[in-house]
């Protein structure tokens, strides 16, 4: 059972499941359901998608992820960040057939599962630490930024068209003729309900003596009331005979099951993007899910996240979906409203399937402007430009990361954003640990410590110097530790032994070694002799398997200190020696 289990952690939770965990996940299904049917349709928009699809992917990937998700609180389905690449890769392929246009963002989704699923099995959860938070975070504020401005058109009721920020400038700036005013009022008026029902709401309620339950779920009711109340004015005043643009027909009935296109060429086209999502998306996800279940003392696996999260993409693949991962807001939601398993997903689950048949006809009269008003609220969440200020005081290099990745995504779109975030990353990684942090030591006085001597008064001798590595070594820094030392020792007469502190060091790779090598050879030709201190167990092993340690010109000393004493008692006999050979 134990394998079978590891794969399907349902068997786990669901062994345990009883009548009180099942109260606490149909209330937080609920309270979820109501604040996921506008954000579904929303999302569809934001997209480039019929609103149906919004739902459709809201139904059968939160019952995969129930079967085989890790998280008990992570709510699965569309999400701002995902939606928005969604819509950039299918805008590449320069398709208008609305039918054509669903299968693609059907096999994008099919791919991304396909991915996720690869890489669960696989096991390369790490991979997703080659994202470094800055970067991440200087990628979602631009995303958020873009899909605001790009929802801007739908508050305005004009046309407007681009995928990076200055296109969008641009092209709202030359239709700002074509404002229609009803859907400006509209558009406007359900902003400043949504951001009022943020802040202002929940204490109102609260204030009238609502319990702290009851009002949070009214104030998570906010979106659906903003969309029942612009939705019924439109039909009453006849706004769309005025310019306003409605959803209008959106099908009803239980989603299309299918295989989503196989066509190679499409598949060509997409994989790029397809990969990216799946990135995204993942590392999204796993913050998430990692900080609700740190909340709650609980653990997920990573890389059986990415099984679930595969299989939900596969799941709305086939179910006339687009890409999903878990969303930030409905899973605090989730979570605040007290979800005991993931079998609340599966409960949402059937309470939008419920909606897809029964209230969609409802839909009809609903204004775009609030659907761009619904992402605009959620998605200035998102936009976090204190991470500059915050990054600037900490590290130039970081702040370069995030201004970086910032600029590039508002200026060539999500793609470029990302997969310049990525670079990013590894460039970062590799700049860092490229030049790593060397500080020569002394001993503090009446101690066996060893400190730096620019930062600490400490006891130091001119015949030894005592070099501490920060970092393991490898070929991106073998070099620059090279250079370190023999601009060292070149400066200082004196010196006759280099003592390499190696607490820090966790590996030493083959280009590493070779520098090592050849360090040792030219101090030797220099009359200096190279000793290395707390060798780590794993690294003397490897080091044990080659002649580095047979030609070592000096010793590997267990502690520090033991080097300090030894060479000091060497360096006292040698001075003795010759002060009885000068006499």
């Amino acid at each position: 059972m134990k394998p079978l289990a590891r794969y399907l952690p349902i068997l786990e939770w669901g062994r345990a499941y009883d009548r009180r965990m099942a109260g606490a996940d149909l209330l937080a299904a609920v309270i979820v359901t109501i604040m996921l049917i506008p954000q579904s349709l929303a999302y569809a928009l934001l997209a480039g998608l019929p609103p149906e699809m919004g739902l459709y992917a809201s139904i059968l990937p939160l019952v995969a992820y129930a079967i085989f998700g890790t998280s008990r609180t992570l709510a699965v389905g569309p999400v701002a960040v995902v939606s928005l690449m969604t819509a950039a890769a299918i805008g590449t392929l320069g398709l208008d057939d609305p039918a054509q246009i669903a299968l693609a963002a059907g096999a994008l989704a099919l791919m991304s599962g396909l991915i996720l699923t690869a890489m669960g099995v696989l096991q390369l959860g790490a991979l997703a630490n080659f994202l470094s938070h800055p970067v991440i975070a200087g990628f979602i504020t631009a995303s958020g930024i873009l899909i605001a401005a790009s929802q801007i058109k739908h508050i305005l009721g004009i046309e407007a068209h681009g995928h990076t920020l200055v296109m969008l400038v641009g092209s709202l700036w030359a239709h700002l003729g074509d404002i229609n005013l009803p859907t400006v009022l509209l558009g406007i008026s359900a902003l400043a309900f949504l951001f009022w029902v943020r802040r202002g709401l929940k204490p109102l309620l609260r204030r009238l003596g609502l319990s702290p339950r009851a009002a949070d779920i009214v104030t998570k009711a906010g979106p659906v009331l903003a969309v029942a109340a612009t939705t019924l004015v439109t039909w009453t005043l006849s706004l769309q005979d005025a310019g306003v643009r409605i959803v209008g027909t959106v099908p009803t009935g239980l989603p299309p099951m299918g295989i989503p296109s196989l066509d190679p060429s499409l598949w060509g086209q997409l994989f790029l993007s397809a990969l990216l999502i799946s990135i995204i998306g993942f590392v999204e996800s796993v913050s998430v899910a990692q900080t609700l279940a740190a909340k709650r003392r609980q653990r997920i696996r990573p890389d059986q996240e990415l099984i679930g999260l595969g299989t939900a993409n596969i799941a709305a693949s086939v179910s006339g979906g687009f890409p999903v991962t878990g969303g930030f807001a409905r899973s605090v939601v989730n979570f605040d409203a007290g979800a005991e398993t993931p079998a609340a997903g599966a409960f949402t689950a059937i309470g939008i399937l419920v909606a897809a048949l029964a209230l969609t006809p409802l839909l009809y009269y609903l204004p775009q402007a609030t659907l761009a008003a619904t992402i605009i609220v959620a998605v200035l969440g998102l936009v976090d430009l204190s991470i500059l200020r915050r990054a600037w005081g900490y590290s130039r290099v970081d702040f370069a990361a995030v201004a970086g990745t910032i600029v590039l995504t508002l200026a060539f779109g999500v793609e470029v954003g990302v997969s310049a975030g990525v670079l990013l990353s590894i460039a970062l990684h590799l700049y860092k640990t490229s030049r790593p942090h060397i500080a020569e030591e002394g001993l503090v006085p009446g101690t066996q410590h060893f400190r730096n001597i620019h930062r600490h008064d400490v006891e130091t001798m001119p015949q030894i110097v005592t070099l501490r590595i920060d970092e393991s070594l490898y070929f991106a820094n073998a070099r620059f530790l090279e250079d370190y030392i023999l601009d060292r020792v070149t400066r200082d007469p004196a010196l006759r032994h280099v003592v390499l502190h190696c607490a820090a060091v966790n590996e030493i790779d083959m280009s590493a070694l070779e520098t090592l090598e050849e360090l040792n050879r030219r101090l030797r030709d220099m009359g200096l002799v190279l000793h290395l201190s707390e060798v780590k167990g794993p690294v003397m092993d490897r080091l044990k398997r080659t002649h580095f340690l047979d030609d070592l010109t000096g010793e590997v000393f267990l502690a520090q200190f033991d080097a300090w004493r030894t060479l000091k008692r060497s360096i006292a006999v040698a001075a003795d020696h010759g002060d009885r050979a000068a006499e």
